[in-house]
This record gives C-alpha cells, structure tokens and sequence, in this order.
C-alpha cells in the first residue's frame, strides 16, 4: 500500500527509495525513454539495512545481461545514495529501440537481498529474487497525433447506430429486419454455432451524418465505426472488397460526405482495418462466383492465389480461428502486402487521402512486423503525420509476445495506441468486487510501462462488439448459461438495472478521468443492455434513452473539453483503499484529483476543491458517500 508520492518510487516503511533522473528532473513514473536518454537509476538506502555498493542487472531481452555497479554519491538523513547513469543507446546493440528487464542486487553481511516490483514502479525488498522492472527503449522521434490527446471516441457498429434518410436497398442475398425498437439481431442456436449473419437493421453512414448534432452534445471528438468496408455479413469483418464502402452503408459516397460534416464538427473519422483475412465471399477469394474476378478459390491461374495459403486447393486453406468463411491472407507475398499498405493507392492510401482520422487495426497479434512497419510509413506520409494507428492487443502491449514472438508494438515503428483491455479488466473488477487494489495496480503499470505518448492515446474501454453490454455485466445477473433462444428476451430486473446504472457512473468517471481516451460503446451512454454477441448488438434506443446515464455522459465529455490537463497531464495514484481509490491529473500549477468510493459505506477524506460533477464546494470534512465520486478542481 502506498499514501502519497511526488515523482518517486517509494518503497513500504520509508525504505528504499529509487528514482529514475533525466537531465535533472525526476522521470520515475515513467518506464519507457526515447533511444537518446541519458537515464540515472539512484537509490537512496537507509544505512540501518547494511546494504554496500548496489548493482542494477539488465536482462537484454534474449541478448544477455549486463551489470553495472551503483556508484557512492552521498549521504543525506542517514541514507547512502547510489548512482549510475546509462546512456541507452549503448544498451540496444545495432537497434534503435529495444526491451530491457532489470533489477538491482543488494549485498550485505548476511547474503543478497533483491529487488521486486508489482506494478513496474514501486521496488521492494526480497530474499530470493522476484519480478524485474520492465524498461522499453523507443525510436527518437516516436510521438502520437496531438488532435487525438483529451479526445472522447465513440465506437459505431454501423448497422445499429442510426438508418437516417437513406432506404438502402438489400441486396438479393440479405433480408431486412424492419424492427427497429424491438428487433432481435440473428442468433445461432447455441453459442459458435454457424449463423448466416445476413440480416440488416437499415444503419447507415448516412444515419451517422444525420446523428452528429447528437455525438457532438456527448463531446465526442472522434467516431471509430466497424468495418464499412463491402461484405456479405451485417458486421463486415468477412471483407468482400476493401476498396468500395458498402453500398447498403451508403457507399463512398457516403463516407466522404461523413468525414467532410464531422470535420466542420471536429470530429474525425477512425475506420475498422480488417486485414488479416477476408470472407470467403470475397474479390479476392469469389468461392461462390459472386465476383467479376477470378478468385484464389476458383484457379491457381489466380492472381489472388498466393494471397492465401492452401493446403489442398481449393478447399483446405490457412483461414483465421480455423472458420472456413474467413480465409487468412498471406502477407508475406509481396503483391499482397503491397495492396493493403504500399503508397496512395492502397487500401490504408485510399482512405487516408480520403481524409479518415486513422485506423483500428483488428487482431493486430496477427499482422506482421512489415505489415505494421510499412502501413505506418504509408499512413503517416499521406496525413502529414496526423493518422493515429491503433491496435486491438489484449495484454500489455509493451512487452507482449503473440504466436511466440515479442511484439516491437509502440517502440515508435508501428502502434501509436492499443485498445486499453487491462483497463477494462481492472475497472470491472473494482466495481464488482469493491477492492481498488487491482485497479491501482493497473492503472499504476500500464503508465509506467507505456511511453507517455501512447498513454495520453490509449483507447479505454468498458464494452465493445466483441463484450457483453456493460450494463449487463455490472446488473450482476449470472444468466450467461442460458441458451440463445432465453437470452434473446432476457431483460434487466429493476433492481439490477439500478445497481447497474450505479456503477456505470463511477466506471465511466474512472474511463472519462484517467491517462488516454474515453471510447463509448454506442447506446452505453443511453442504458442499452444484451448479453454475448449478437445481443451485445441491439439496435439503438432512439427516443428511449436513459436520461440519468446520457445527462452523465453529457457531463462528462464537457468536463474533458473544458479540462486541458485530460488532454495530456500527469498521472499518479495518491491513495487506495479498500473501495476507494483517489487519483490525480496535474500539469504545472493545473491539477485535478478525481476520487471513487465503490462501496457501500462513506469512506472519510483528506481532500477539496471545486467538484465538477455536482457543481458544489467538496471540503476535507465531506465523507465521500457510498457509490459516488468527485472531480475536484482546485
């Protein structure tokens, strides 16, 4: 448990203190440095522990270890301060980035003691040797686009956001369901059984111009929509043809009139980059001869043939999670690679000189290296620098190994953002469980491991496509046994919905208020519940809002435009307690502490200021009351 720290890292019981020190100013709550720095590891040791002449240990990643012994720098209120600077350009070989793990070593008369960390930030003492610090080293240069910093995304699945003026016409081998309010989205008769996935709602992009006046009263500054690229299902990740928006969503001309009226709203566009596979019934692969092309299925005379692997033409071929209808692209061909991330006539070329805001690349573990190295180069060139680049990475992204290879993610070649997973993990289980402990923790590593760059940009989640509704999971209604058929009429009991819309306020204080950028679930902010997928993908509730959840919301994209300090602030943890966690944003003299009590019981303070969510004084008397929350302003 740790109170209160200004910068440094501060062991239990006034132990050791270490710090991380750039050209004088404190770093320690960073873990991630640019290839230039010149970075001093000090540590102050209370004399009592008999420790002499300390040694950091880097564990080079699968390259060695290199030891460096601390050098006697003093000694101040009966501490020893050790130092030793490292210029880390010479601890990344021939690379311009790199990942390191180290730790310190601790002689004394009765044996080694060694250092161990929990959340990458604050050292503990051990006798046997336990978690290292994890140190990633990033390209000079490396930065995300400034416009996304302080931004709040919101997340359209495009089919059940809003139809607009627009009757599109279905196609002969779609069928539309015109219940808007009260449609139920397809569903296979248990959960991954084959489902066609062919049945429309009427969303639009049209619907989504026409619904901006809405988003902007949310302070949305970004919309992120799912794939609207041409496809046989209603979700779109089976691609047909990346090069032509769907003509049921609008077409291209839709998207351009979209991404013109959200730019006089300042709102970008982010689109969904699906791109490690394609649907069966596809341009590229045409098994079902809907296609004027020749598709990889249909001849090895194909151009598209080496695009994908087969094992047995035509009909056993590498296809993703092993479903049949999502045949998996081989980027290592050449032509291939070329299509999708090569110059401006790409797919990435076409709609970034289109004018999108950037891309959410869908499974990024399983996109190459080269395949992310060049889509940057493409991607950033043709946007004068300012297209973000997120992917969908489900661990910590510094370090992550996919398919049993470490991952160069946000090492400045590739990645501006990650969809924020541990967030959501963390976030879900403080306010079910009523321990902030997790919460503090991870909230606590993922700054201390990311460069700050990609924290101010991270993509924080509570609910997606691909999750439960997280008004749904927070009712606390254990009915994920039932069969599809029950799900699909299963609604919220009163008093599960009020203890769901309870905890979603405080969620989505936590969501709105820490380091990188809030990103909606549509209907979220309007009460929309569902179980798994497809029930996670109800149509939107026009006109049945839930007024107390979208006054919130409201609320809370003001405070984030009205607040700079969201956009690119500080962040620590000052205090953590059973259910409640206290947290601060500062930068220079502008600081703002935001504090959550998730339980029960009111939980006495220490802190004031002006609360922004109830537009009234917050004094250091004021228990904070069960489930609730202040934004103080001071």
């Amino acid at each position: 448990m740790f109170e209160k720290f200004t910068g440094c890292a501060m062991a239990e019981n006034d132990g050791i203190i270490f710090k991380k020190i750039i050209c004088g100013e404190d770093a320690s709550i960073f873990g991630a440095f640019s290839f230039g720095t010149q970075l001093i590891f000090s540590l102050t040791i209370p004399r009592r522990f008999g420790i002499t002449y300390p040694t950091l240990r880097i564990d080079a990643d699968g390259h060695g270890y290199f030891e460096f012994p601390l050098s006697y720098n003093g000694t101040e209120n009966e501490s020893d301060i050790f130092e030793i600077e490292i210029k880390l350009s010479d601890i990344c070989h021939e690379e311009k980035s790199g990942l390191f793990y180290y730790d310190f070593i601790f002689p004394t008369e009765n044996g080694s003691l060694f250092s161990s960390t929990e959340d990458n930030l604050h050292l503990d003492l051990s006798s046997k040797e336990g978690s290292k610090f994890r140190l990633l080293v990033y390209e000079d240069g490396f930065n995300t686009p400034t416009w996304f910093h302080g931004g709040t995304m919101y997340h359209i699945f495009v089919d059940r956001f809003a139809k607009g003026s627009f009757e599109p016409v279905c196609r002969p081998d779609a069928e539309m369901n015109h219940d808007w309010e009260n449609g139920v989205p397809q569903y296979g008769e248990y959960p991954g059984a084959f489902v066609k996935n062919n049945v429309f709602f009427g969303g639009n992009l049209i619907g989504v111009r026409e619904k901006l006046d809405y988003l902007v009263s949310l302070g949305v500054s970004v919309i992120y929509l799912s794939p609207i690229f041409k496809a046989y299902s209603n979700h779109k990740y089976d691609t047909g043809d990346y090069m032509t928006v769907d003509e049921m969503f609008g077409g291209d001309k839709a998207l351009k009139e979209l991404i013109t009226e959200a730019s006089r709203k300042d709102i970008k566009i982010i689109l969904d980059g699906v791109f490690n596979h394609t649907g069966d019934d596809s341009l590229y692969f045409n098994k079902y001869g809907k296609y004027d092309s020749l598709g990889a299925y249909e001849s090895r005379e194909s151009e598209y043939y080496n695009w994908y692997n087969f094992k047995n033409h035509p009909d056993e071929y590498e296809s993703w999670w092993g479903i049949p209808i999502l045949p998996r692209l081989n980027h290592s061909y050449e032509k291939c690679l070329d299509y999708f991330v090569m110059g401006e006539d790409s797919v990435v070329g076409k709609y970034t000189k289109m004018g999108i805001g950037g891309i959410r690349l869908d499974v990024a573990d399983e996109l190459s290296d080269a395949f992310l190295d060049k889509l940057r180069l493409t991607a950033k060139d043709l946007s004068d620098n300012n297209a973000v680049i997120i992917g969908e990475v489900w661990e910590n992204a510094a370090d992550k190994i996919a398919y049993g290879k470490r991952r160069k993610y946000l090492r400045g070649a590739q990645l501006d953002s990650v969809m924020n997973y541990p967030f959501r993990s963390a976030t879900l289980d403080y306010l079910l469980s009523g321990d902030s402990a997790l919460l503090a923790r991870a909230l606590t590593e993922i700054y201390a491991s990311y460069p700050k760059c990609v924290s101010d940009s991270l993509m924080n989640i509570l609910g997606t496509h691909d999750t439960e509704r997280i008004l749904t999971v927070l009712g606390g209604e254990d009915k994920y046994d039932l069969p599809n058929c029950e799900l699909a009429k299963v609604k919220m009991s009163d008093t599960a919905k009020e203890r769901a819309v309870k905890l979603l306020k405080l969620g989505s204080v936590v969501q709105y208020t820490v380091y990188g950028i809030p990103s909606v679930f549509y209907g979220d902010e309007a009460g929309l519940e569902g179980y798994r997928d497809p029930f996670c993908r109800m149509p939107f509730p026009w006109g049945h809002e839930n007024g107390e959840l979208l006054s919130h919301y409201r609320l809370l994209g003001q405070i984030r435009k009205e607040n700079g300090v969201f956009s690119a602030g500080l962040f620590r943890v000052n205090k953590y307690e059973g259910s409640y966690i206290e947290y601060e944003r500062y930068d220079g003299e502008n600081k703002i502490t935001v504090a959550i009590n998730a339980g029960d019981r009111p939980f006495a303070t220490d802190i004031s200021g002006f609360d922004l969510l109830s537009d009234a004084v917050f004094t250091e008397d004021s228990p904070l009351p069960p489930y609730s929350a202040v934004i103080l302003k001071r």
